[in-house]
């Protein structure tokens, strides 16, 4: 009996030292990974503040930016957007040789200048806090021309802007100290609404042999947004099954 008591005094107390009771922006919050983050946020209870292009928020409008920031205060920021549907370029050719600068700008535009505009009025704003920014493999590494068709490979304005994000969180980690933590995430591919071909390559390509789940960046998202990552800043973690390693 005193055993069961034990162990469920036990289990409780895990249960209690999970809940973090911070207020969270998720940027992109509607998307495959914000979707899933901003559960999991939650169900450790955390209040969550989605923000996202389908509630009708503009990242790359500068002026709705500082008045979502002024008034939404937070402990946490967490960017997962990225290119916006607004923008979306599929059914053109990727190929460097097609595509105008425009077309680049795009990208530049969602994926970088709005995502330093978001930080800045998150900091603006708060006393102190931690900003966590998603880069992606292809911010650190080419994407990989064996896994696309000819003229459908990932967009370079893509691959630029992640690796851009990667060295604007060092840049804002130095610069936002001591008062706020600011990480990156890069994520592998996302074993979700691809075909079973892109699947195979993608896997056999990556030394875990398989595609990243969706619910995989739960752990490092809580532990940076937590209390249990305040000497982590201006790192960039890589969530990609080994798959820039080699």
């Amino acid at each position: 009996m005193w055993g069961w008591i034990s162990s469920n005094r036990c289990n409780i107390g895990l249960i209690i030292g999970k809940i973090m009771n911070k207020k969270i922006i998720i940027t992109g919050s509607e998307g495959l990974l914000g979707t899933e983050i901003s559960r999991y946020l939650e169900e450790l209870g955390n209040i969550v503040i989605r923000c996202d292009l389908q509630l009708g928020h503009d990242l790359t409008d500068e002026q709705f930016v500082k008045d979502f920031f002024k008034k939404n205060k937070a402990d946490c920021l967490v960017n997962t957007y990225a290119i916006n549907p607004h923008v979306d370029l599929r059914d053109q050719s990727t190929n460097m040789f097609d595509i105008g600068l425009e077309s680049l700008n795009q990208y530049l535009q969602v994926n970088l200048l709005s995502l330093f505009s978001v930080c800045r009025e998150f900091a603006n704003n708060n006393e102190n806090g931690s900003i966590i920014n998603f880069s992606s493999t292809y911010g650190v590494v080419s994407p990989n021309p064996a896994l696309y068709d000819e003229g459908k490979e990932k967009h370079i304005g893509y691959c630029i802007s992640k690796s851009g994000v990667i060295q604007m969180t060092r840049y804002l980690a130095v610069h936002l100290a001591p008062k706020f933590r600011v990480n990156c995430v890069a994520p592998g591919g996302c074993g979700m609404n691809t075909s079973d071909e892109f699947t195979k390559l993608y896997s056999d390509k990556t030394p875990m042999k398989r595609m990243m789940k969706v619910d995989e960046l739960n752990g490092i998202i809580e532990y940076l947004c937590s209390d249990k990552s305040t000497y982590t800043t201006g790192a960039n973690i890589n969530v990609d099954g080994g798959w820039t390693i080699w």
